[in-house]
């Protein structure tokens, strides 16, 4: 294969991390359906435990299949590692532990995926970890909640449900200011249409179950280490900057330099915590991978016809979606999205939670459904489903109201879509 690093991003999704199979030509990627690996002799064996030398040992730490589809994430996004993880929230979690334990701190945004505010609302601070939650718009107010035990600073690329676009290249300079790493979010986005290192951001994560996969079979996330944060500099980071008893006294920080983090993600995390991707889920999340620039291209378009096409009509309030003059954070998107402004929004039926569900129950090509960034179109209702978790208080502040449908945008057919969606409106505003 030619050298990734002069590679084009479209090439990239296709070729970074693997070559044909040296044993048997396979052109594809093999899937490797092993729990473990076999050792040359005992000095291997010893080195490979001890961190002296790169290879597998247990599917759990890694594996051929998903070193493939780690080595193309750490390309397509810029960064020097990447681990995959089960699901989303495990690379949210993950990343989480990796960084801090008990008595530590999180300034995140107030308007993200509900799984993830269950998390730092409920389930964290369990554990001694806290969440300040902050307008992701009011850049202010992220350095406003900041304290001395603040570790990490989190927000998506664009909000879910609300469509809000962070200003990530301010947010990045206000966190490091403070000596802190900025998390990114970026599954609505994938690297496609987004890359968060070139803009200051350090970790990024993605829920690989969406548009990187594409054809909702798999489950899957991944945490991406840029590269780009001195994590000696900083001082609050113990867990890689100090001899860690786990490896005889390892320092990470010393021993992997830029790729402390991701490395002890992945020798501590993937280790204890064990929420490791499936090497099946890796090879059908790779599939989609290689054709991600095609589909997200024709997401994005169709999305943005769509939406157009929303907005005038009459049963409908309003539509948030960047890609729109009206969207507030339009000038900012067309700035940092160049590309489009994704597959997903969020619009307002008039009528609100009865004319919704006639809506949704009217839908043909639309599947009702937990998911986002399919080939097939997809609609929910997020106030009862998605974020039923969240109380009254907290729906009103993230912005989700009760007449909120957010549609994640397929591959179809243009003029059917808007066919299907006519007909559901239609319906929907019968008495």
């Amino acid at each position: 294969m030619a050298d990734s690093r002069f590679l084009q991003f479209d090439s990239l999704s296709l070729h970074a991390g693997q070559q044909p199979d040296p044993v048997t030509g396979a052109r594809a990627t093999p899937i490797y359906q092993t729990t473990s690996y076999v050792f040359k002799d005992t000095d291997h064996a010893a080195a490979l435990f001890n961190m002296e030398r790169a290879g597998h040992i247990y599917s759990r730490i890694s594996n051929p299949t998903t070193a493939v589809l780690e080595e193309r994430m750490a390309a397509l996004e810029g960064g020097v590692g990447a681990v995959c993880t089960a699901s989303g929230q495990a690379a949210l979690h993950l990343a989480i532990v990796t960084l801090m334990g008990a008595g530590g701190h999180i300034v995140a945004s107030s308007k993200i995926y509900g799984g993830s505010n269950n998390m730092f609302v409920h389930t964290l601070p369990r554990f001694g970890i806290e969440t300040t939650l902050v307008d992701p718009r009011d850049v202010d107010a992220f350095r406003a909640a900041i304290r001395p035990e603040t570790r990490l600073v989190f927000t998506e690329a664009i909000g879910n449900p609300g469509m809000e676009v962070a200003n990530l290249p301010l947010i990045a300079e206000l966190a490091h200011e403070a000596g802190l790493p900025l998390m990114v979010d970026s599954t609505f986005t994938t690297p496609y249409l987004i890359q968060p290192a070139a803009l200051g951001v350090d970790i990024i994560m993605h829920s690989m179950t969406k548009f990187l996969g594409g054809h909702g079979t798999s489950i899957g996330g991944v945490i991406v280490d840029s590269g780009q944060f001195d994590w000696e500099a900083s001082g609050k980071f113990p867990t890689l900057t100090e001899p860690y008893d786990g490896y005889h006294g390892l320092d990470f920080a010393e021993e992997f330099g830029p790729a402390a983090m991701i490395m002890r993600a992945r020798a501590e995390g993937l280790r204890d915590f064990g929420a490791c991707i499936s090497p099946t889920n890796a090879f059908y999340i790779l599939q989609g991978v290689e054709t991600l620039p095609l589909r997200m291209a024709r997401h994005t378009a169709n999305a943005q016809a769509i939406a157009e096409h929303l907005e005038a009509h009459d049963a409908v309030e309003w539509v948030s979606y960047p890609g729109l003059p009206s969207h507030p954070d339009y000038d900012l998107a067309q700035r940092l999205l160049p590309k489009g402004a994704g597959a997903i929004f969020s619009f307002g039926i008039r009528g609100g939670r009865e004319a919704g569900r006639k809506f949704i129950e009217r839908l043909e090509l639309f599947s009702h459904l937990a998911n986002i960034g399919d080939a097939k179109s997809l609609v929910i209702h997020p106030a009862s489903t998605t974020h039923q978790q969240m109380s009254a208080e907290a729906l009103k502040s993230a912005g989700i109201g009760e007449e909120l449908i957010r549609l994640s945008v397929g591959l179809e057919d243009l003029a059917d879509l808007t066919g299907d969606l006519d007909q559901a409106l239609k319906a929907s505003q019968r008495s």
